[in-house]
């Protein structure tokens, strides 16, 4: 099992450099943005659209295929998974149905003698459930037994699986496409104006840039872990459910206490480096510039966003 290449979710790929590569990491931001935004309120063949436009974006970048497969592959389970549970879910409408007027004053049963006056329109007056509808809707789309599907299961199923499927994925490929120095150097540049307001910009730069390179040593380490203990051999149905537990505590623990060794010799290579403040020792990766293909890219979102507005509902 290499965690670092059948699961590099978060990971930058370096090469091949795809033309989503060479976009500003600021207008791809902006992409994300627009991605997570545009479901909010829409209908659902909206949502179901932005499935269809990833899925073709991806094909589009050239990217390998062994890079995005597997994880393709587990966002679309996951998401299916979402929208299987939730369709066979209760829709949450639960409210009882209930006459204005009485059952005896409304419809009269079958069998029951006739009314006092002695007329018959109380007998000849048909069933209210016999009436045909006077149109094709339906909210009840199949039951059977205990397994219920209504118009707002399959509703709520299509914005809940969509709605994880563009947040997860989308999110993915802009960190599959953009250096994490690159990604910080868009996010400064972008919070600039909080710097007014006393906002420790630098230092949420710096943070964020830390984190996103501690991404890969985390799967190192989970990687490593999990080959010392099929190494081992483990009997697991000999030492029981008991033993298992205790097993796997213990690598837990083990995999705490590597990765606070692993964030401690970070903070002790920057001190020695100098690096005792954001502001004293700041570094510049990127010169950020905006091209003819960022300009292509912004003008996109603006046809987008009326797209949303024009289709979306």
């Amino acid at each position: 099992m290499d965690l670092l290449r059948s699961l590099p979710i978060g990971l930058y790929l370096e090469q091949p450099i795809t033309w989503l590569h060479r976009i500003d990491a600021r207008v791809k931001l902006g992409w994300l943005l627009t991605l997570m935004l545009t479901p909010i309120s829409a209908n659902p063949w909206w949502r179901l659209s932005l499935v269809g436009w990833l899925l073709l974006f991806t094909l589009a970048t050239r990217l390998p295929f062994r890079v995005w497969k597997k994880q393709m592959g587990l966002v679309l389970f996951f998401s299916l998974l979402l929208f299987t549970v939730t369709l066979f879910a209760p829709d949450g409408l639960t409210v009882p149905n209930q006459s204005r007027l009485p059952a005896d004053e409304f419809v009269q049963p079958q069998g029951s003698p006739p009314a006092a006056n002695g007329s018959s329109s109380a007998q000849n007056s048909p069933q209210i459930n016999s009436l045909p509808q006077p149109t094709n809707y339906r909210y009840v789309l199949f039951e059977r037994g205990n397994i219920r599907v209504t118009r707002r299961s399959v509703e709520l199923a299509v914005r809940v699986g969509t709605f994880m499927f563009v947040l997860i994925y989308s999110t993915n490929l802009y960190l599959l496409t953009t250096a994490p120095e690159e990604i910080t150097a868009g996010l400064e540049d972008l919070m600039q104006p909080l710097r007014r307001f006393n906002v420790p910009v630098t230092e949420i730069v710096l943070t964020l840039t830390l984190s996103l390179r501690f991404i890969p040593l985390v799967l190192e380490e989970v990687q490593n872990l999990v080959r010392s203990v099929r190494t081992r051999a483990i009997n697991w149905k000999k030492i029981g459910f008991r033993g298992s537990t205790q097993v796997w505590s213990a690598v837990a623990e083990k995999l705490v206490d590597n990765l606070l060794v692993r964030a401690e010799q970070i903070a002790s290579a920057m001190q020695v480096r100098g690096f005792t403040s954001p502001d004293r020792h700041q570094v510049q990766w990127h010169q950020l510039k905006l091209g003819t293909l960022d300009w292509v890219a912004l003008g996109g979102i603006a046809v987008f966003w009326i797209a949303r507005f024009a289709i979306g509902g």
